[in-house]
């Protein structure tokens, strides 16, 4: 830490979103990405591409984003972008609402051009804020939340709106949160392991009870809906897909 700021308000921060032609970063690829880059609460520069992914978008993933082919016809691929794209993601503390998502196919991609992820940069995640303060929202995706924070998505599932509100959402629960980096960093992740450790609990007990776990021989298709956004939580997506039982 002895690099970074003291204070995470302090922090230059690139806040990232990709838009995907599926959930699998070892097979899919990136068709967008924005990076918009704060410091103590502004945004400095904001970034955003669209990419070939060279292969045919899903219609599915049409649907959720808007994007189709001939929106990235003749758009760069990404090898031809990832030198400028690595650059914005050094010195910076890296953010994403559901991180673990937009990280994975980020580093998936430098890697094929023979780049690396900056993995000693500080990173956080929205999105377990959100889970922590937001316990009784059914649904904990970057619209609802923004909404409860007043927080304005002209485009959702656009990378460039997605990344932008990110970074706002996150500034937003600043009074809620340590003010040191390395507390909040701690903090972030005593949160994440409760929560992955609450879910596999719900994900126990519902299969324990007889519910979808029972016939899990059976393939689930979840689509890739849940992880651009309408549920983040692949659990609770399943758990809302189940319809509830008839009232006495």
């Amino acid at each position: 830490m002895n690099d970074w700021p003291e204070l995470w308000k302090d922090l230059p921060l690139a806040v990232i979103d990709v838009e995907t032609t599926g959930l699998d970063s070892a097979e899919d690829r990136i068709m967008e990405i924005g990076i918009i880059r704060f410091e103590k609460g502004e945004i400095i520069e904001s970034y955003g591409r669209l990419i070939d992914p060279e292969r045919p978008i899903p219609e599915d993933a049409t649907k959720v984003t808007g994007i189709k082919d001939d929106d990235v016809a003749g758009k760069p691929k990404f090898a031809e972008l990832a030198n400028e794209i690595y650059e914005r993601i050094q010195g910076v503390g890296l953010v994403a609402y559901n991180l673990s998502f937009d990280r994975g196919f980020v580093r998936a991609e430098l890697e094929r051009c023979g780049l690396e992820w900056p993995e000693d940069a500080p990173t956080l995640d929205p999105l377990i804020f959100a889970r922590q303060f937001f316990k009784n929202s059914p649904r904990k995706n970057l619209s609802t939340i923004s909404k409860l924070l007043g927080i304005p998505l002209e485009e959702a599932h656009r990378a460039v709106h997605d990344a932008e509100v990110a970074g706002k959402v996150l500034y937003a629960f600043e009074d809620r949160l340590p003010e040191s980096l390395e507390q909040l960093l701690v903090l972030q992740a005593q949160w994440e392991a409760a929560q992955a450790s609450e879910m596999a609990r719900n994900w126990r007990g519902f299969d324990a009870g007889g519910g979808l776990g029972s016939s899990m021989d059976q393939p689930i298709g979840l689509g890739p809906a849940y992880i651009y956004g309408d549920e983040a939580d692949p659990l609770r997506a399943l758990f809302m897909s189940v319809p509830e039982a008839p009232r006495e």
